[in-house]
């Protein structure tokens, strides 16, 4: 279980325009909420933050916020991000409670590689690259392994298939596919006889000689003329 320290300030007055004069001052504005307390507004330094982020899985990540002095173990369940400028908005953070079960996504690493790379021609092909899970928050994993050294051309694995550490249960579909070995499909390049096929008439040839006749035909009826 991966971990971090965070600080933020209690902020008593809220609405959009509070968040924007919050922003304007190097600010963001997020909540804390959990089982057993009131949702509490917060102000977080949005640079220290942006630091953090760029180290850690926030999804993963139990982070230790230090509000006005008291630590409340939790996690970011949502970053919201503007639409277009994608620069963060708000934060929530979920405080966590020992022995309650939480909701997490957790990422997929793929190991190995697999038989039917190595001697089939294939490639792999990954459908998912994250599961939900649920789990005490002393035992979030970093991430999950899922093993394909074995995977043969035109097998896949599926949720099922996935063994995780004890403590944690897969909440996804059982049949999800996970990832497939597949044949690369080819690139073909049209020709002339499949256009023909498909009904498009093939581009007839310039005639040069013809221009050349027509030409000879005005210089001699302007002989004539003379």
């Amino acid at each position: 279980m991966a971990t971090a320290t965070f600080s933020a300030t209690v902020r008593t007055e809220s609405g959009k325009g509070t968040a924007r004069k919050l922003r304007a001052a190097g600010q963001i504005p997020g909540i804390i909420y959990g089982h057993g307390r009131d949702a509490q507004s917060l102000s977080l330094d949005s640079h220290t933050l942006h630091l953090l982020l760029s180290k850690i899985s926030y999804t993963t990540t139990v982070i230790e916020l230090d509000v006005g002095g008291t630590v409340a173990r939790t996690l970011i369940r949502e970053l919201q991000r503007h639409p277009v400028k994608r620069n963060i908005l708000h934060v929530d953070f979920q405080e966590l409670v020992a022995g309650e079960l939480i909701t997490v996504r957790i990422p997929l690493k793929f190991v190995g590689i697999p038989e039917g790379v190595r001697n089939g021609g294939g490639v792999l092909d990954e459908t998912v690259r994250e599961l939900h899970i649920s789990v005490d928050p002393a035992n979030i994993p970093n991430h999950i392994d899922i093993d394909v050294t074995s995977l043969q051309v035109g097998k896949s694995l599926h949720v099922r298939d996935v063994v995780v550490p004890e403590g944690v249960e897969l909440l996804d579909d059982p049949a999800g596919t996970i990832c497939v070995c597949m044949i690369p499909k080819e690139v073909v390049e049209p020709t002339v006889a499949d256009e023909a096929a498909d009904g498009a008439a093939p581009a007839e040839p310039e005639l040069i000689r013809k221009a050349k006749a027509d030409d000879e035909d005005e210089e001699e009826g302007t002989e004539e003329k003379k």
